[in-house]
Formats: structure tokens, C-alpha cells, sequence
């Protein structure tokens, strides 16, 4: 009881009047929520050229961050929208690979320069027609397909053996395709196609049922999974140089490997290229270095140990301060093997508002204190399901936000 006494005491003195001045802005700002007087910005007009017709698009004049594409309205959903969520394996691989994407189209095609659109020259037909596997000159027969439209980018399986000799020979690599288109403007009232981005997800395994329908899976090694996402991608280049609109364009298409379905972190992309306007041709390819991981871990422990001592130290000190503490996880990105952003998950059995209040001011001292200001924290403070507050701490930025839910 005196220890829990002693460091209530220590946090009282943490917290300055500089600190209640911020907490009073916070919750001003929340009171401005609540009551819908969100600011109000001007629209600008545009026309969009889409093929031999124009189109009015409105361009909102407020971006809410420079690491985010200003979205060209009214919205259109892409052909193809849904199927990324049905074809890879975790939500978090879902999130990953899209904003992924766009972190990585920002070397091509900069937030200042460039406005998003969701991809309009993919649609579902097509799409699922190169997730598909490729027909042998039997099964196009047997099925009654015509040649034309055996354009499956998967390998095909084998006409003989069991189900399970023909899974281990030849496995599924390629599980999803992503398309984001990104506009230019060409003057003061017109917009037109820039450049595309195409992100090819790649599994790392390949699931599958024997006859008896038990379920097997086969891991795909890392080699085999760059060698197949290569081969896709030159033919994915080929075919979309074919298709009208996309003849010139600069092209982007990076390659994502997708987490097992049994993974609590999501998966990454390792390699990506950009390809020049009127080029049907990849010259080279530049690694991607990034990958996540989960606090506490081994794999965390021994590959990147100072950060873990950091998060353990971190989870100390809620733990020794809330005996109701319940659960804490981190989920850490690292760019070029240096911590990037970590995203912290506390659930705890809160009693009441005022815990809340108190416990959310305790974990946003212990972030500004224990975490280096280069990298982005998120924390998500929950109960029983729901939220209850939010924290944020952008990299090199003085002031954290922090919301708590009403």
C-alpha cells in the first residue's frame, strides 16, 4: 500500500501546471467534438478527365496530415472494392497492405504534388481472374474454357496424384492485388491520371484440405516467394501497358508478403519498383526493409532488445501502479531495422470515469518519458470491448493528444 501511496505521490508532482493547461485544452477540443463545431474548409472544383469524357471533381483544400493523400470527391469505390478483405488471411494484413502501399508510392508520387483515388481500371471480374490458377490444356477442356480467358497468374495444378501431392508441388502465391490510381493537376480546373500504384500480396503459406478434408498447410520460402512475385509482377506490367489510359503512365508495384493466418502482427512488403511512363519493362527492383513485431517476444527479446527493455519497462510501471491491469501488447514497425511507430493495445476493468481519467494521465506521462521522440506511439486504452481513451505522441512533436471517449 505505501509503494502504491509513494507513486500515486510521484505522479501528483509529474503532473505541472503546464500539464493541467494541456489537459484543459484537450478537453475543450473534445467539448468541440462532442458538439459538432468542427471547422469548416473550402472546397476547390476540378474537372477529371476519365478517358473521352470530363467529369466535376471536388478536391478537399484541408489535408490532415502531409503523410496522407488529399481523396478526390465524390468518392469512387474501386471495381474490384471487397476483395482484398475476402482474399488475405487477418484484418491486420487487410490494413497493412493499403496504407502500406501508399507510404510506399510517396517515393513516386508525393503527398504535395499528387491526390488519391481508389483504383478504377481493376474490377472484381478481372481481378479474380488472375488470382486463379492457370489451366492445363486438360482442365481447359474438361471445364469448357475458352484459351482467352485461361489468364490465371497462379501456377497450375497437377492432373495427377492426391490433393495433397498436388498442393506441396504447387502452391498459391499470389493471394491478392491492390490497385490505387493518383491524379495530377494539369491546370487550374483540371485533374488527370498521374501515375498507378499496384501492390501484389504474396502468401508465405499455402492452405489447403487432403481428400479426407484435414486441413495442411505448406510453408513458402522467402527465395521462392521473391522469385514468383518477381515473375507476377513483369507479366501484371504487360498486361495493364495493354489496357486503355494506362499506356504511359509511371507505374509503381511493390510486393507484400502476407502473414500466416495464425499471426498477431501483420505482414510486410520487401521489395518494390517503379517504372518509368511508356516503359513495359522492369530494370530493377529496390529492397524494402520493414517488417512488425510483437511486444513482449522473443523474436523482439533477441533482434531488437533495447526497445524491448524500453516496452517491458513501460509495462512495469502500469502494472505496478493499477492492480486492475488485465493486458498490455505492443505492435512495433521498423523501417531499415530502426523503430518507427508502436502501437500499444491496455485492456483493463475500469470502475468508473475518473479511473479512466487518471489512469489515461499516468500512461501519457510514462509515454512522453519512457519512449525516444523519433518514433510515433499510439495507445488504445479499452474496456470490457470498448474504447475509452486514445493517446498519440507523433514523432518530434512536444505535446501528445489525447481523447477520452464520452
Amino acid at each position: 500500500m505505501k509503494q502504491i501511496l509513494s507513486l500515486r505521490s510521484l505522479v501528483a508532482r509529474r503532473w505541472t501546471n503546464r500539464a493541467r493547461k494541456r489537459l484543459a485544452a484537450i478537453g475543450l477540443a473534445s467539448i468541440c467534438l462532442l458538439s459538432a463545431c468542427a471547422p469548416k474548409f473550402d472546397q476547390g472544383q476540378v474537372v477529371q478527365n476519365k478517358g473521352d469524357k470530363e467529369q466535376e471533381a471536388v478536391i478537399p483544400k484541408y489535408n490532415i496530415s502531409d503523410s496522407y493523400y488529399r481523396v478526390v470527391l465524390p468518392f469512387k469505390p474501386s471495381g474490384a472494392r471487397g476483395e482484398v478483405v475476402n482474399d488475405l488471411n487477418t484484418r491486420l494484413d487487410v490494413d497493412e497492405f493499403e496504407t502500406g502501399l501508399m507510404r510506399l508510392a510517396t517515393e513516386q508520387f508525393p503527398t504535395d504534388e499528387y491526390l488519391f483515388q481508389e483504383g478504377q481500371y481493376l474490377d472484381s471480374e478481372t481481378v479474380g481472374k488472375w488470382l486463379a490458377r492457370k489451366k492445363t490444356d486438360r482442365q481447359l477442356k474438361e471445364e469448357k474454357m475458352k484459351p482467352e480467358d485461361n489468364i490465371g497468374l497462379n501456377p497450375p495444378i497437377s492432373d495427377t496424384g492426391t490433393n495433397e501431392q498436388k498442393n506441396k508441388q504447387s502452391p498459391i502465391y499470389l493471394a491478392s492485388i491492390l490497385e490505387h490510381d493518383y491524379l495530377v493537376k494539369i491546370d487550374n480546373d483540371k485533374v488527370k491520371l498521374g501515375g498507378i500504384a499496384i501492390g501484389l500480396a504474396l502468401n508465405s503459406v499455402h492452405y489447403y484440405s487432403t481428400e479426407q478434408g484435414y486441413p495442411r498447410e505448406v510453408k513458402i520460402k522467402d527465395d521462392v516467394i521473391e522469385r514468383e512475385g518477381k515473375r507476377i509482377a513483369a507479366e501484371v506490367l504487360k498486361r495493364l501497358r495493354s489496357m486503355k489510359g494506362l499506356g504511359s503512365v509511371p507505374i509503381t508495384i511493390a510486393l507484400y508478403k502476407q502473414a500466416p493466418r495464425s499471426s498477431v502482427v501483420p505482414g510486410h512488403f520487401f521489395a518494390v519498383t517503379h517504372v518509368d511512363e511508356g516503359s513495359s519493362t522492369i530494370d530493377d527492383w529496390e529492397a524494402v526493409n520493414e517488417e512488425y513485431y510483437l511486444f513482449p517476444s522473443d523474436e523482439a527479446e533477441e533482434n531488437h532488445r533495447d526497445d524491448w527493455l524500453k516496452f517491458n519497462n513501460f509495462k512495469s510501471d502500469v502494472e505496478d501502479f493499477f492492480p486492475n491491469y488485465t493486458g498490455i501488447v505492443g505492435r512495433g514497425l521498423y523501417v531499415n531495422d530502426q523503430l518507427q511507430k508502436l502501437t500499444i493495445n491496455i485492456t483493463m476493468p475500469f470502475y468508473g470515469k475518473a479511473e479512466v481519467i487518471g489512469f489515461t494521465q499516468y500512461v501519457t506521462g510514462l509515454v512522453m518519458e519512457k519512449f525516444p521522440d523519433y518514433i510515433t506511439v499510439n495507445v488504445y486504452i479499452a474496456s470490457a470491448g470498448q474504447p475509452e481513451s486514445l493517446i498519440v505522441r507523433q514523432a518530434k512533436a512536444d505535446e501528445p493528444f489525447v481523447h477520452i471517449y464520452q
